[in-house]
């Protein structure tokens, strides 16, 4: 669990399938969800691009 200034408590979870990772993130708050996928090899930049999803579907609500 991170928290982070703009949002809030955020949720992040990675899963491998092959060469491809899976990044998920949770608002704790509002149970929203968003993922992005990309190289395994990058796990800090899917979780950077899934914060921005998180923070854009946010503030579409």
């Amino acid at each position: 669990m991170v928290m982070e200034p703009e949002v809030g408590e955020v949720i992040f979870e990675l899963v491998r399938n092959g060469p491809y990772l899976k990044c998920s993130a949770i608002h704790v708050a509002t149970g929203l969800e968003v993922s992005a996928f990309g190289p395994a090899a990058e796990p800090e930049g899917l979780k950077r691009i899934a914060l921005a999803k998180l923070k854009r579907a946010l503030a579409a609500r």
